[in-house]
């Protein structure tokens, strides 16, 4: 799995006639950890959700093991920032998880043993096979994070976008969770999240897309991560104390 790559050629996304991401290439390799920043309005989240296919591009074209994901829309899992899942809808973990076999299957294939088997597997790597018949509305944050990860294996997705992850997790939860985020990609996966606070970026990832519109460095965090690259992105000033 591990020699796949996702390839992003000139893509430009707008918004209502609005450019949110300009010409933006970019070759990523499975098997990483990849965090996706920028100040506010930078293009994180509308980067995302293109490469999920959500959003579509004016031009250019993301492909994935010489495909473009239209194609194979199963290579790819979106967990969406928790403040826009509807938490309370009546779901148990299990039945979640089940959600990502069903996307595999399409519209007319059958559940059966081994789809069965993958879902069993999915809850014991994430840590949930205790919690399978359990609302997912009474699971703490990170819980309901790792059952939309245990949703992505069950898919088999092989690229793993997640648009601010960490956010209101605490210390432990986020560090369970950065593990994770970790095994999935030492497994071969592409894994690509959003992030705000960069002070904790070398901990947590190994790779990162610093983004302002267009592409200011992509590459290993230290060298991303440079206070030349952050000015570009953010602005003189911002980090005046923190560089």
């Amino acid at each position: 799995m591990s020699h796949h790559h996702l390839e992003i050629r000139d893509l430009t996304v707008s918004y209502h006639r609005i450019p949110a991401l300009h010409h933006l290439s970019l070759d990523l390799p499975c098997g990483a950890c990849v965090a996706v920043l920028g100040p506010n309005g930078a293009g994180k989240s509308t980067l995302l959700k293109t490469l999920a296919g959500l959003l579509r591009p004016e031009t250019g074209a993301v492909v994935f093991h010489g495909h473009e994901p239209g194609n194979r829309a199963h290579d790819m899992a979106y967990l969406p920032q928790r403040e826009m899942v509807d938490w309370d809808f009546p779901a148990t973990v299990r039945s979640l998880v089940e959600m990502g076999r069903y996307s595999r299957l399409g519209p007319f294939g059958r559940f059966g043993a081994a789809d069965e088997r993958d879902v069993n597997e999915a809850l014991a790597a994430m840590d949930l096979a205790a919690f399978a018949d359990r609302q997912i509305s009474a699971l703490s944050g990170g819980q309901q994070q790792r059952a939309f990860l245990a949703r992505a294996l069950a898919q088999r997705a092989h690229v793993i976008l997640l648009d601010e992850p960490f956010t209101g997790l605490d210390v432990n939860s986020s560090a369970q969770l950065a593990r994770m985020l970790r095994t999935l990609a030492a497994d071969g996966r592409l894994v690509m999240a959003s992030h705000h606070d960069l002070a904790a970026v070398p901990q947590l990832f190994d790779r990162a897309v610093l983004l302002n519109g267009e592409l200011i460095a992509a590459g290993e965090v230290a060298e991303v991560l440079t206070e030349e690259n952050l000015r570009r992105a953010y602005g003189t000033g911002v980090f005046a104390g923190k560089a």
